[in-house]
């Protein structure tokens, strides 16, 4: 354990990194004597809510499986306060949870929860944490065409259930008609909240779990985030798609045909653990076939972490859990939702970008973005101020109240901040400005935008904004002005890793490479619950958005799209199919290049950018079951009750036969040398399936990292029936320059190759030796 521990830190030394360490709620040393008293109202503002967990029920409970008796145990582990005639306005449970967790959510004191140590079956409490969420061509750039593909015949994940964990949705939008599709499978148990007949055969559950209400109202979507991201996974066609004029075409998610079960956990303010947990327990017991989370939180082990725990429980049950990485990039070891049994995605630009280009006194030009491109602008040249000019850095951020007056002007703001790109604008237009450049900073990169402005804008790259400054200090009156070219489509460069996407190695799990894939993350179009024409209120319609909340959903619906094709396939298999068959060059087939330009490693790409038609048909699988990561987590050293709290099944590490990360059986290879001999050679075993031709034959194909040997045996692989399986090995040797010459890591790929098929695992290699 000291051993992994030390490493961890020195990968993270030697990549230049920091994160935060989080420590544990204090509690007072003194035991709480607990009355049945009424609460005042001074204990109840001390109160949080806290995520209990504790062991499977015994006696009576062990042999029920009735929520209301499961219920009653959990009772059992709370203060006498509670059974007191004088009840709290609101209950003190908030959540109990009984398909993906044992274990409850409830509103507690610290020293109650100190006291609840001591009962019989308590493995652990914490405070919930409050997540943040990760905020019509994508289809076509990712190669799926009508009648074509994974596309072919009647395909569109038909019959498939994907359940949205969001900000809810505006049900009366065009992308949820369901024309053309099925009545949903028997299986579905689910409910709509929402009054009426919104509810159809697309979106045909939707439930609000956000503050509590595992029985409240409908599930409005007040943000747009749940309506765009659930569109993108599973939105039905709808022709003439566009905002404000641009990227006009016919809009449609991953999955058109499949349904949607929407589960309202976020609002503004973020998402709350016990909600997200409690909405992933009524979603597997609803019957859904994909889950997709597009929010997360900071790096935890996974016993710690609500959405790996509720995701283990999901996959228990057959379901695919597709989350997003997180903004936090480009800076390394900056992931959310890190387990191994979740589909990581990162965020990815497409060949599609709306251009607006600024136009010099000196007749330089800088393409940048910008999707709002008003008709009427005036090319004439206008003065070019710099927001930052006053010496204030609010000013240069172009926060809200800081500018003066800059009447007439095209003003140049600094991205970021903390100020929403958006909301530079405004504090421009409120200034009198007639317009804004919006330039990156240096760790954005050439990584732009296409945002809703609120008046003529465009936003450039770090280059282009050094270029400009530069210009508007060499001379005494700078001018420039806005060009506006529409939509262009044909960049070469896509797709780009983008500058926000959150990057490897995983913190949790540094010997599982992530992200696992990456997805179209940027500028992307869907449903929107109200016009975007300066927020004013209208009838549902389109925006832009990017984040890899916007990737997770399109990988969500291709995993449904997969689901449809391969009914039989379980999680693993499904997150192989995807990971093996990845593209890792653009379009001009050069390797995929990240903000900078250049290419781009393997902590940001993880396996490279979906390519769902190959995914389809991948010919070797890398599958796991459920009980294969027990192991898997043993060999991490979490305790015989943490990983209880992960898998709700009784575990004792000592009779199991632990295994290193990296030995499991996933579709990447995740390699540490440190500075111990027994780390410089190290062997691993991995099985693959045959999904492809019976009669199959595989051979070796290696890119060896720098500084690294390889051998692999065998190195032929030959099939005769479809679902057999072969196990290899690898062997992986430090060489004596490992980790000598300044290079903290290194990449490289593993592949199978057959006349058909190529199948594909990247492998990292970090060198925590000096």
């Amino acid at each position: 354990m000291e051993n992994k521990k030390f490493l961890a830190f020195q990968i993270i030394y030697l990549l230049g990194l920091s994160f935060v360490l989080y420590l544990s709620v204090a509690v007072a040393n003194e035991e709480a004597v607990l009355e049945p008293l009424a609460e005042t109202h001074e204990e109840q503002n001390n109160m949080q809510t806290y995520i209990v967990w504790v062991k499977k029920p015994v006696q009576k409970y062990f042999f029920s499986k009735s929520h209301e008796d499961l219920e009653s145990w959990y009772h059992t582990f709370l203060p006498t306060t509670i059974a007191s005639s004088n009840q709290l306005k609101k209950p003190r449970m908030v959540h109990a949870y009984r398909n993906v967790a044992t274990g409850f959510a409830a509103k507690l004191m610290p020293e109650e929860v100190k006291a609840m140590e001591k009962k019989e079956g308590f493995l652990s409490a914490h405070p919930e944490q409050i997540l943040p969420l990760h905020t019509t061509h994508s289809p076509n750039f990712l190669g799926l065409h009508q009648g074509l593909g994974v596309w072919k015949g009647s395909n569109y994940g038909e019959g498939v259930i994907i359940g949205v964990l969001d900000t809810g949705i505006s049900p009366d939008h065009p992308s949820f008609s369901d024309e053309g599709v099925a009545p949903p499978p028997a299986k579905w148990k689910g409910k709509c909240n929402f009054n009426g007949t919104v509810c159809n055969n697309k979106l045909i559950g939707a439930r609000n779990f956000q503050g509590g209400q595992t029985t409240g109202g409908p599930p409005v979507d007040n943000e747009g985030h749940g309506t765009h991201t659930s569109s993108t996974a599973a939105g039905n066609f709808v022709k003439g798609a566009n905002v404000f004029g641009m990227a006009n075409g016919t809009a449609s998610g991953m999955a058109p045909y499949a349904h949607l079960a929407i589960y309202k956990v976020c609002s503004e303010a973020g998402c709350a653990e016990g909600d997200i947990l409690a909405a992933l327990d009524t979603a597997v017991e609803d019957g859904v076939d994909v889950l997709s989370l597009s929010l997360g939180g900071a790096s935890v082990p996974f016993y710690a972490d609500g959405i790996a725990i509720g995701a283990f429980g999901a996959i228990q049950k057959g379901i695919f859990v597709s989350c997003s990485a997180g903004n936090s990039g480009p800076f390394y070891a900056s992931l959310a939702n890190e387990a191994p049994w979740i589909l990581t995605v990162g965020a990815s630009t497409i060949d599609r970008s709306i251009k607006a280009t600024a136009l010099l006194g000196n007749g330089a030009e800088y393409d940048g973005e910008s999707l709002f491109q008003p008709k009427d602008f005036s090319s004439k040249f206008l003065p070019l101020v710099y927001a930052g000019a006053n010496g204030k850095q609010s000013s240069a951020f172009c926060d809200a109240g800081s500018l003066g007056n800059v009447e007439g002007a095209i003003v140049l703001c600094e991205r970021g901040g903390g100020v929403a790109r958006i909301d530079k604008g405004a504090e421009v237009k409120r200034a009198g400005g007639a317009a804004m450049i919006l330039v990156n900073a240096e760790t954005d990169g050439d990584s732009t935008l296409a945002d809703p402005h609120v008046l003529p804008a465009t936003h450039v790259g770090y280059v282009a904004g050094v270029k400009i400054k530069a210009y508007l200090n060499s001379t005494s009156n700078p001018a420039a002005t806005i060009l506006f070219k529409g939509t262009v489509i044909g960049d070469g460069l896509a797709p780009k890793i983008t500058s926000f996407s959150s990057r490897g190695p995983s913190i949790a799990s540094t010997g599982i490479l992530k992200p696992d894939i990456i997805g179209p993350g940027v500028s992307i179009l869907a449903a929107w619950p109200v016009s975007v024409d300066n927020g004013t209120e209208g009838k549902a319609t389109f925006n832009m958005v990017s984040g890899t909340s916007m990737s997770c959903p399109h990988l969500s619906g291709i995993a449904a799209l997969l689901k449809s094709s391969h009914p039989d396939w379980s999680p693993a298999a499904i997150k192989s199919a995807i990971m093996t068959t990845a593209e890792v060059h653009n379009l001009e087939g050069k390797p995929i290049v990240d903000e900078t330009l250049k290419p781009a490693d393997i902590f940001a790409t993880g396996a490279g950018h979906v390519n769902p038609s190959k995914a389809n048909d991948p010919g070797l699988i890398y599958d796991t079951k459920p009980e294969d990561y027990i192991p898997y987590l043993c060999g991490l050293n979490y305790t015989d009750e943490q990983i209880q709290v992960i898998t709700q099944q009784r575990v004792n590490c000592s009779q199991v036969e632990a295994i290193p990360e990296a030995q499991l059986n996933y579709p990447s290879f995740s390699i540490i040398v440190g500075s111990s001999e027994d780390s410089r050679s190290q062997y691993y075993t991995r099985t693959v399936k045959n999904v492809g031709p019976a009669n199959s034959t595989y051979n070796l194909d290696l890119f060896v990292p720098q500084n690294m040997g390889m051998s692999v045996n065998p190195q032929v692989l030959k099939f005769t029936e479809v679902n057999q399986e072969i196990t290899f090995e690898a062997e992986f040797f430090a060489q004596d320059s490992a980790g000598k010459d300044g290079v903290p890591f290194a990449q490289g790929y593993l592949r199978w190759v057959s006349d058909q098929h190529s199948v594909t695992s990247p492998i990292s290699v970090i060198f925590a030796s000096k």
